[in-house]
């Protein structure tokens, strides 16, 4: 669940390696998993393995630097909740660029927010132990550029309605630009991440998957669910972007690099160049 109060930023101290800035004081090695996790992977993949999924989207330290200062608030640049809603008649008007997150209950998506946010002190982000907790649709609103949207959880104790309040936003609202699917990294697809995948490729709707917790994953059970999701995505599907995102809300890693995406596909960054980044 998702809370903004006032406050300003002397509310909250952001987290180790919440900023670029101190990710750059560490080792390269270490720099390099906490940006790119996906890529630590690499080295233990078969020879012959394919690596291109790997590396599709690998942008510079200029544009991780860019799109950070876009989730860092500021004065003149204010990240703020909106509203929250169960009817897209309660949603706000859709006029700026919008991503989405959506997974299933227990998959650490407000956990995974809260760390995008972690710039923003005034943004609080609450963390429930109870599965289920967000109900609705929340709104953050981060500043002229882009809204962003933590919808209710499927599975354990999601909301009744939440069939048709997902339908609807994911058929009506236009401005969405790209849904990040969430999948616990240590259990991989579940059943009911099949059904949500099947619903975003019935209706076209452009996404990315994106492994959590892989901070409580062995390498090895890691390296496989990857691979197996990879294969899946492959084959199976149409509107996933093939590069999976790995991130650990506890480690930092892979946020910086979702805040990255986030801002290339809302048009905030247009130009992502592959260029030595650390």
């Amino acid at each position: 669940m998702l809370l903004a109060r006032g406050g300003g930023p002397a509310g909250r101290a952001s987290p180790p390696l919440a900023a670029l800035s101190q990710v750059l004081r560490l080792e390269r090695s270490r720099r390099t998993a906490i940006v790119f996790p996906l890529q630590k992977l690499e080295r233990y993949l078969a020879p012959g393995t394919d690596t291109a999924p790997f590396r599709l989207f690998q942008p510079g330290l200029a544009a991780l630097q860019r799109s950070e200062a876009l989730f860092r608030s500021g004065r003149g640049h204010p990240i703020d909740y909106v509203s929250s809603a169960v009817r897209m008649d309660h949603a706000p008007p859709p006029a700026l660029p919008e991503v989405c997150f959506i997974g299933r209950s227990n998959v650490g998506k407000s956990s995974l927010i809260r760390a995008l946010f972690s710039l923003a002190p005034e943004v609080e982000v609450r963390v429930s132990k109870t599965p289920g907790h967000t109900k609705k649709m929340n709104f953050f609103k981060v500043g002229k550029y882009f809204t962003l949207v933590d919808m209710p959880g499927y599975g354990y104790r999601s909301p009744q309605d939440f069939v048709e309040m997902v339908e609807t936003y994911l058929q009506e609202r236009h401005n969405l630009k790209r849904t990040f699917l969430l999948v616990d990294g240590v259990v991989g697809l579940q059943k009911t991440d099949h059904i949500a995948i099947e619903m975003l490729e019935e209706f076209g709707i452009p996404y990315v998957m994106v492994l959590t917790k892989i901070d409580r994953a062995s390498r090895g059970l890691l390296l496989k669910n990857v691979l197996e999701i990879q294969e899946f995505v492959k084959e199976s599907t149409q509107g996933c972007f093939p590069q999976l995102f790995l991130v650990s809300s506890v480690q930092f890693s892979g946020v910086h690099l979702i805040r990255c995406f986030v801002a290339h596909v809302t048009g905030n960054l247009p130009t992502v160049e592959a260029e030595k980044t650390c």
